[in-house]
C-alpha cells in the first residue's frame, strides 16, 4: 500500500480556514493575549545593557542582524573607547570596526556609528534627540531603532518595535497578515493601545526568546496557546 504524503505545513502568514470569530471576540482574544503576557513578563525590558540614550542608540545599530547578547559582549570596550557622541564622531572607521567585528556587517555599522554621532555633534550639541523624524535623521537609524530609544530611554510611545520576534508572533499569532516590518507596526498600532506599545514589545520578544522559538516553539507550555491559531501546527 502506498505511503501517505506528507502533511503540509500551515503557513505563518495566513490561517489555514477563514476567521470566523466576529470583531467583538477578536478584541477579546487580543485583550486575552496582552493580559497573558503582561501576567508571565511584568518586568520586561531592554535587553541592551546601556548607561545613557547614546549607548542604546549605538548598541541598538549594533543588533541588526546579529543578538543581544553578542552586542553585550562587545560594547563595554566600544564604550570605554569612546564615551561619548563626540569620541566616537573623531573615530577612524578601522578603529570602530576592530571593536564590533564580531556583530556581523561591522563595516557599514562602523560608518553609522560614526556618522550618527558626527550629527549628533553637528545638529543636537552631542546630545540625543527625542522624537520619530529627528531619530529617523540619524545615519543607520530606522524606525525599529527609533522605537527602541524613544520607549526605553524616553519612555516615549510612537510605534512598535518589530524585531525578528515580534513579526514572527505576530504573524503566528494572526495579529497581522503582514511580512513587511513597518506593515506589521501599523497594524498592530491599530490593535494595540498606545500606552501599552512599549511594554507589549517587551514581553512580545521576552517570549518569542524564551518561548516561542523560530523553530520548534514549545506550545505546549506556551500560556497563549489557546489563543494562537498557529498552536501546535509550526515545527
Amino acid at each position: 500500500m502506498p505511503a501517505h504524503p506528507p502533511k503540509a505545513k500551515r503557513s505563518l502568514g495566513a490561517p489555514s480556514q477563514p476567521s470566523r470569530t466576529s470583531p467583538a471576540e477578536e478584541a477579546e482574544r487580543i485583550k486575552a493575549i496582552q493580559r497573558i503576557l503582561h501576567r508571565a513578563y511584568p518586568t520586561a525590558d531592554c535587553a541592551l545593557n546601556r548607561d545613557n540614550p547614546f549607548q542604546l542608540l549605538c548598541a541598538t545599530i549594533l543588533s541588526a542582524q546579529c543578538t543581544d547578547e553578542r552586542v553585550n559582549l562587545v560594547t563595554p570596550a566600544l564604550f570605554i573607547r569612546f564615551p561619548t557622541p563626540a569620541a566616537m564622531a573623531r573615530a577612524e572607521p578601522s578603529q570602530v570596526e576592530d571593536l564590533i567585528r564580531s556583530t556581523g556587517f561591522f563595516r557599514n555599522k562602523a560608518k553609522s556609528l560614526i556618522f550618527a554621532s558626527r550629527t549628533l555633534v553637528e545638529r543636537w550639541d552631542g546630545t540625543v534627540p527625542h522624537t520619530m523624524h529627528e531619530l529617523l535623521e540619524l545615519p543607520g537609524v530606522a524606525r525599529k531603532t527609533a522605537n527602541v530609544v524613544l520607549g526605553t530611554a524616553f519612555g516615549i510611545a510612537e510605534g512598535v518595535v518589530v524585531d525578528t520576534h515580534v513579526m514572527r508572533l505576530a504573524q503566528r499569532l494572526r495579529l497581522t497578515r503582514e511580512s513587511k516590518p513597518e506593515r506589521i507596526e501599523a497594524d498592530l498600532m491599530q490593535i494595540i493601545a498606545r500606552r501599552n506599545w512599549i511594554r507589549f514589545s517587551h514581553q512580545v520578544i521576552w517570549h518569542g526568546r524564551r518561548v516561542c522559538a523560530a523553530r520548534r516553539p514549545k506550545c505546549d507550555v506556551c500560556p497563549l496557546a489557546p489563543h494562537c491559531p498557529s498552536a501546535f501546527q509550526v515545527d
